[in-house]
């Protein structure tokens, strides 16, 4: 194994067992799952979104080191960022992790570790399950009605 393959290994490591961001927001915008159905990966974001600026975002989940270490690193790199910069981000990711190019000969960022798992197909939608459930979120947000507001109508928590 090269020094590259290594530090890869370590940085995955690292994010699977001291996840970044990991739990649920108390009050999200959105909420979302996705499921890699093959393997049984689960993951479920909570991103609070500000005038366009995903201002906090956790995640929950199980599955394989790498769903997880992805996650994990995926919201430390879209954290504070405006929505079309974050799906400039997963445009790229998810780019860089279909093509056939072999992986960089230096990790520039952190991201870069997870493109040795190019090697093992099955393995690349491990990876890629946050970035899609975040690319969905996304949408959902850009895509939604407003809540029609009602005074009328009592929310189950406010129910006798």
């Amino acid at each position: 194994m090269t020094a590259l393959e290594d530090l890869s290994r370590e940085i995955i490591l690292d994010h699977y067992q001291n996840p970044r961001n990991h739990g649920r927001l108390e009050h999200p915008t959105l909420a979302n799952r996705g499921h890699n159905p093959l393997c049984g990966d689960e993951i479920e974001l909570s991103v609070t979104i500000d005038d366009d600026n995903i201002s906090d975002i956790a995640f929950v989940g199980r599955g394989c080191s790498i769903s997880q270490a992805s996650a994990s690193m995926m919201t430390e790199t879209v954290k504070g960022h405006r929505l079309d910069e974050a799906e400039a981000v997963v445009k790229s990711f998810t780019s860089r992790m279909a093509d056939r190019q072999p992986p960089p000969p230096n990790l520039e960022e952190e991201l870069d570790a997870l493109q040795g798992v190019k090697k093992y197909p099955a393995r690349v939608k491990c990876a890629l399950l946050p970035w899609t459930t975040l690319r969905e979120t996304v949408d959902l947000c850009r895509h939604r009605e407003p809540a029609p507001v009602d005074d009328n109508v009592l929310d189950c928590a406010d129910a006798p």
